[in-house]
């Protein structure tokens, strides 16, 4: 029997793309099937939860998890990385370092933690990090099979040092954005955040993927260019980044 995206519980966006929103922190899982090859986007904020997400992508693409993109080293969407085994992992540059460094990890268990994930669970996730393979730093082309290219690209620093956008061509093109886009609440701008240079990624993230594009936040739902255009503009008041 055939299984589809809603029996899983995943959304489908667009042919072959799809999201799923994790419960307790709402962050978005990103999932990319080309011809043989797989890419998700972020992996959750568990070794469990990880694994799971690489179970359900194989049943629904029929193949393992090959690629995965991290949109940003916070803990709800890197933490569940290391459960997925032999895939080439992306990241922008300077984020292979934060994940190296034992007081970066630390930081990242202890924030884990403070948001209500167990100390256990933190913990073991947190040991097992390893950093991306692949280093993004303007735009790298994967290419999956099947005719399904996906691009990544370093737009950077925004919600953090080391934001990456991952741009899905097709109609409609899709723009997965990490947290530099939130529909469910305010954007976050913790001690990493670089406000000034916020309204300049979103600016980026229009320019990839244009009018007509889906954006799909790091939290909350699908939204169109407007809403993010709308984002930047809010920001760029919030921080006070001239235009």
């Amino acid at each position: 029997m055939t299984v589809t995206w809603e029996d899983l519980g995943w959304e489908r966006v667009a042919a072959g793309v799809g999201r799923c929103r994790l419960p307790v922190w709402d962050c978005t899982i990103g999932l990319v099937a080309g011809e043989g090859a797989v890419l998700m986007i972020d992996a959750g904020s568990s070794l469990a939860e990880g694994a799971k997400l690489g179970a359900q992508a194989r049943a629904l693409t029929g193949h393992r998890v090959t690629h995965l993109a991290l949109t940003h080293p916070h803990f709800d969407h890197v933490f569940g990385a290391a459960a997925l085994p032999d895939t080439e992992v992306f990241g922008a540059v300077g984020v292979d370092a934060l994940l190296t460094r034992v007081r970066d990890r630390e930081e990242l268990r202890e924030d884990g933690v403070r948001q209500g994930l167990a100390a256990p669970t933190a913990r073991e996730a947190a040991e097992r990090l390893t950093p991306p393979g692949h280093l993004v730093s303007g735009e790298w082309t994967l290419d999956l099979g099947g005719g399904r290219q996906v691009l990544l690209a370093n737009v950077g620093p925004g919600h953090t040092a080391h934001d990456l956008a991952v741009l899905v061509p097709g109609d409609p093109e899709v723009v997965f954005c990490g947290d530099l886009v939130e529909e469910s609440g305010e954007p976050q701008a913790g001690p990493d955040a670089v406000p000034s240079h916020w309204p300049a990624a979103l600016d980026r993230l229009l320019d990839l993927g244009g009018e007509d594009a889906l954006y799909v936040p790091g939290h909350g739902a699908v939204v169109d260019a407007a809403f993010v255009r709308a984002q930047r503009d809010s920001l760029a008041a919030r921080f006070g980044v001239s235009p």
